[in-house]
């Protein structure tokens, strides 16, 4: 098995129960499969319970905000989005449900919501608002979501079954097209989505519910529509910065009108609410100052999704020149110092990554991957470990300290951690190979 070529598309395992619950249509499970919405009151089909809704969340939210590049270092700011969607939440049809909101270190613009409540948005979308109020109609839109349970309707009519079945697997190409080949290539961790692509009904009813949860809340529902105008203007001028977004919520004309139609109608009597436009921009000023950086990652990453690695490290310096100690910037640095197969720079950006955001878990997990290439496999086992003890979710971790101890001639140490690796993950070449080894060491047959 080649050092520097590791390649994985895994799955994550589901009980024969599990899946039976997940993906039957017989009339006995549709008849035993009702639920109460909790926005309309009417009876739905709904083959996963509110407990596993929140399970699923804390399973696999994790490893989205990890490959998102962890929550803001600006502690402030996600402070400032918590607060205001923690008080929406509050006010909405399931208000005992575990909300929780936060920014999350990603240049691309989007926001997304996990069944549970975990909602983040984007560092590249916090750019393009406004004012408090277009802030609010964006986190009111996804707890809409949440509200209405529309990703466990979708698990329960079968529409999700490419994520679920065999488990849910990851979906790359989040920040630009290819880079799920990037993530693949250096190990399984990097552009990974677990998010799930809502119907246009899905997204009428959540604008609908975003609009009443910030009305409710004391915003203007102007903010709506200054966000409808912003995803409009983008989608004319920028098509591709926003690809991701629309592609998990479809954008149209009607969401548009219907905003603008819902404040001179329902809610004209909120209009003079306030857009808190001032307390908005005071409080995004840090990041605004590195706008400039971010756009140059945005480049970056579009050119590492089309593999020219050249010009995306150019970007990429251009980022850290504006803001040297960006972990993203880091971060994304070293990835494309690895494509290039220059272990020992990958190795430099993935420390100083580690050493800006120690707590989050990809920094030392590309630096256990540049040390592997290296043939350092006691730097590596070290990275590797701190990285399954920040983000136990990602299997894939187990793989590479079974390899590590492999690597040091430490037979014993590597068979646990492949049995435990494939105890959870059972197709790609990381499996096969942990297998093999297994049946070679005489621990398997």
């Amino acid at each position: 098995m080649k050092g520097d070529g590791f390649n994985l598309t895994y799955r994550y395992g589901l009980t024969r129960r599990q899946f039976i619950r997940l993906t039957s249509f017989s009339a006995a499970a549709l008849a035993a499969g009702c639920a109460t919405n909790p926005v309309t009151g009417r009876s739905q089909f709904m083959m996963v319970s509110e407990q596993e809704e929140i399970q699923i969340d804390r399973q696999y939210s994790p490893l989205q905000f990890s490959s998102d590049f962890g929550p803001a270092q600006e502690a402030a700011l996600n402070t400032y989005v918590d607060g205001i969607g923690r008080s929406m939440a509050a006010r909405g049809h399931r208000p005992h449900m575990p909300f929780s909101f936060r920014v999350v270190n990603a240049t691309y613009i989007n926001a997304y919501a996990f069944p549970g409540g975990s909602i983040a948005c984007t560092r590249g979308i916090l750019l393009t608002l406004n004012n408090e109020a277009e802030l609010a109609a964006l986190l009111g839109h996804e707890i809409g979501h949440v509200n209405a349970r529309h990703t466990a309707e979708q698990l329960s009519k079968g529409q999700l079954t490419n994520i679920v079945v065999g488990g849910l697997s990851i979906i790359a190409d989040v920040a630009a097209p290819g880079m799920g080949q990037v993530a693949s290539a250096l190990g399984g961790f990097g552009a990974g989505a677990f998010l799930a692509s809502y119907s246009r009904d899905n997204e009428r009813q959540a604008d609908a519910l975003g609009t009443e949860y910030m009305v409710q809340s004391g915003f203007s529902p102007d903010g709506m529509v200054g966000l409808m105008t912003m995803l409009n203007n983008l989608n004319q001028s920028r098509p591709s910065s926003i690809e991701l977004m629309f592609a998990t919520h479809p954008m149209s004309a009607e969401r548009y009108e219907t905003a603008v139609q819902a404040a001179r109608t329902t809610f004209a009597g909120s209009r003079d609410l306030p857009l808190n436009r001032e307390r908005y921009m005071d409080t995004t000023a840090r990041l605004r100052a590195i706008k400039g950086a971010i756009e140059e990652m945005q480049k970056g990453d579009k050119a590492m999704g089309q593999k020219n690695f050249s010009q995306a490290e150019t970007h990429y310096q251009a980022a850290l020149k504006q803001a040297p100690d960006d972990y993203a910037g880091l971060v994304s640095m070293a990835k494309c110092q690895l494509m290039q197969k220059k272990h020992a720079e990958g190795a430099r950006y993935a420390r100083r990554a580690q050493a800006v955001f120690p707590q989050e878990a990809q920094g030392h997990h590309l630096g256990g991957f540049a040390d592997l290439n290296l043939k350092e496999f006691d730097g590596a086992l070290q990275s590797f470990r701190t990285s399954q003890r920040l983000l136990p979710q990602n299997p894939n971790t187990l793989f590479f300290i079974g390899y590590s101890y492999e690597g040091l001639g430490r037979r014993t140490e590597a068979a646990r951690e492949y049995q435990r690796f494939l105890q959870q993950v059972r197709q790609g070449q990381y499996a096969q190979h942990a297998a093999q080894r297994l049946r070679e060491w005489g621990y398997a047959r």
